[in-house]
């Protein structure tokens, strides 16, 4: 670990001149000469330089003579289309979608918000966004108006961009009746809509004029035809780039504030150092742009390495089998992909045996990357022996923009570990603190520590949000208060004796059994453990004697047949063996699907809501609202359930 760990250690003693040296991959109008400047309980990054993320991201690259070089590669598995756009055809349509919103009034800080499905004009419409120096904000397709609405208040976009809709297995989303809902509940404040007109989803620009007081509705193709196209405009590294909304503990999303500059120098760096993705490499992230995913490693990252990123409409299975993620590898040549953990879950189920991998398929592929969610070391195993690549599971968070820790095989290929998202990486200095404060980093057997809170010394490193929109308290409150000198991460986990950092779940999904406390994550392994279970989730269930207790809900894999009761009785068995009969584990309940939001996590507190009888709202980012019906039904009908589930307080729009 001799390089990695120079290299660590260098950005924590050293950060202004390791992270100087980094800001040399940037193109800067204006070069900084300090690298990281405190203020307070706050800090930025590179705060004297100026640049454009746009021209860093196509212009510099057609500049230098690739413009011919793919940058993008649309895959639709929902309607078959494919295309691919060069660095130099990409700048065009930048420049001129720019132009576009230029000519709508868009000037640079203003916000642009955009609710668009998985398609070109989505990465489009963020690059001019960020050409003209205007802060862009991404909002997940389909959403529900009220969630739109929310955040249309929150950020006072002057112009929505859009589309007639998107595509989902088996139905279209018309987008433009809640778009015009959004615009209702949060009057006055959009005033301009442009609407990209998609191919038989009903709805137009023409159609939705007059439809909402005081509010223009523009087609995207006649606005662009008239617009000259735009340069782009330098800005302050600390300039927002963009506003992405998270969710907050008290119900309302919170707006994480991104910077231009850091941000640009922390992916540049992480694309070399810890995805190995240069020029000429092909990138395949099966995220969507609504989420941080996207918006680092489908759109950003790759463009600033003057990679091809491969931009995918669809799902795991179903679109049309649980082989398709292997034909994107196969037919574009793909070096490195990025899933969700949740994802492989999903193929594991319906393809246990990895048939719709066919020979040679990821012959291409050197390392799959994986994050969002726990990912547990059977669905580890299982694709390091069938796909036979490296497989990274690594660990971020919204809020950090790129990996807080992650093998970094452009430095150094360490080995992984089955149940461990691997190191830190530079400039995250990692600590385990207990509840009351006392750092227990280092406090275990040779040199590892106990389970406890999972904390990041402060400064943290380029990249990570500068605040949240529109309220500084509420950004410390979230994240510098509860542990001072530190951002809390809101998760738990430990170090082991080799620096491996293993986040075991949220610090709320700690179960708390007749006091002893057992984390989901330690539980989850162990079901998955049984070769009948293709997914889990672990919550504790209010118990009248023991306070809580363990509870456990299954899915099963493919044409595996077994009793409730078998099933029950061999994983209470396998929690005794590996846990210990403290865990008190009896309650096991097998449903056809776990609730999960689009990103994959799984909805834990809403399940243990229901499963305690609460009232509970349906998350806005909800995957399939209909998942928690069979979870209702499935605990009716088990005899060890805590109460009936209440009526719900309010959910989403179907869409």
């Amino acid at each position: 670990m001799t390089a990695y760990r120079d290299v660590w250690r260098r950005s924590l003693e050293d950060p202004e001149g390791f992270w100087l040296e980094a800001a040399g991959a940037i193109n800067w109008t204006t070069a900084p000469r300090h690298a990281l400047v405190p203020r307070g309980d706050e800090w930025s990054w590179f705060p004297d330089g100026t640049l454009n993320m746009s021209f860093n991201c196509l212009d510099r690259h057609v500049e230098s003579g690739h413009g011919d070089h793919i940058a993008l590669r649309y895959h639709s598995a929902m309607n078959g289309t494919k295309e691919d756009y060069t660095y130099a055809e990409l700048r065009e349509r930048v420049a001129h979608f720019a132009g576009a919103l230029r000519s709508s009034g868009v000037t640079t800080g203003d916000r642009v918000l955009l609710y668009l499905p998985m398609t070109p004009e989505a990465v489009i419409a963020m690059l001019a966004c960020a050409r003209l120096g205007a802060i862009h904000s991404v909002v997940f397709g389909g959403f529900a108006a009220t969630e739109l609405a929310v955040r249309i208040t929150d950020a006072r976009p002057s112009v929505v961009v859009t589309a007639s809709g998107g595509m989902e297995p088996g139905r279209v989303v018309e987008y433009l009746p809640l778009v015009r809902k959004a615009l209702e509940a949060a009057e006055g404040i959009v005033s301009t809509v442009v609407v990209c007109d998609r191919e038989g989803i009903p709805g137009s620009a023409d159609e939705m004029a007059g439809t909402v007081p005081g509010v223009a509705w523009l087609d995207w193709d006649r606005l662009v035809a008239t617009a000259e196209p735009a340069p782009p405009v330098p800005v302050a590294s600390s300039a927002p780039l963009y506003i992405l909304y998270t969710s907050g503990t008290t119900g309302s999303p919170k707006g994480v504030v991104r910077d231009t500059g850091g941000y640009a120098v922390a992916l540049s760096w992480a694309m070399r150092n810890v995805y190995d993705i240069g020029a000429g490499d092909t990138m395949f992230t099966a995220s969507d742009v609504g989420w941080v995913v996207g918006h680092s490693f489908i759109v950003y990252g790759p463009l600033l390495a003057g990679a091809t990123t491969v931009l995918f409409e669809g799902k795991p299975v179903g679109t049309p089998d649980a082989g398709e993620f292997w034909r994107v590898v196969h037919d574009y040549r793909v070096k490195a992909m990025f899933a969700a953990p949740t994802a492989l879950r999903a193929i594991r189920r319906v393809d246990p045996e990895l048939r719709q991998l066919s020979k040679g398929a990821v012959a291409s592929l050197e390392t799959l990357f994986l994050a969002g969610e726990r990912l547990d070391p059977e669905t580890w195993r299982w694709a390091n022996d069938g796909l036979r690549v490296r497989i990274v599971d690594h660990w971020w968070q919204t809020e950090t923009g790129w990996p807080i820790c992650a093998i970094p095989v452009g430095v150094e290929a360490l080995q992984p570990k089955p149940g461990s998202t691997a190191v830190p990486m530079p400039g995250y200095d990692i600590r385990i603190l207990g509840t009351g404060g006392d750092d227990l980093t280092g406090t275990g057997p040779r040199g590892s520590s106990p389970e406890g809170n999972i904390v990041l010394r402060t400064p943290l490193p380029p990249g990570a949000l500068t605040g949240v929109w529109g309220s500084a308290e509420r950004y410390r409150h979230s994240y510098l208060t509860a542990f001072p000198g530190y951002y809390s991460t809101g998760d738990a986990g430990y170090i082991d004796e080799d620096g491996y950092v293993f986040v075991m779940g949220r610090t709320d999904d700690v179960i708390n059994v007749a006091g002893h406390r057992l984390s989901t994550g330690s539980l989850e392994e162990v079901l998955t453990m049984h070769p009948a279970v293709a997914e889990c989730a672990v919550i504790g269930i209010y118990d009248e004697i023991k306070g809580q207790r363990a509870a456990g809900f299954v899915t099963l894999k493919a044409h595996v047949a077994i009793s409730q009761e078998r099933l029950q009785r061999e994983l209470v068995s396998l929690v005794r063996e590996h846990v210990g009969p403290i865990a008190a584990f009896r309650d096991v309940t097998i449903l056809d699907r776990l609730p999960k939001t689009r990103t994959g996590k799984i909805l834990r507190k809403t399940m243990r809501q229901i499963a305690d009888g609460e009232t509970y709202k349906v998350p806005a980012t909800i995957e399939d609202p209909t998942v928690l019906d069979g979870l209702i039904v499935a605990l009716k009908a088990s005899p060890r359930r805590a109460s009936e589930p209440s009526a719900m307080l309010s959910g989403p729009s179907a869409g």
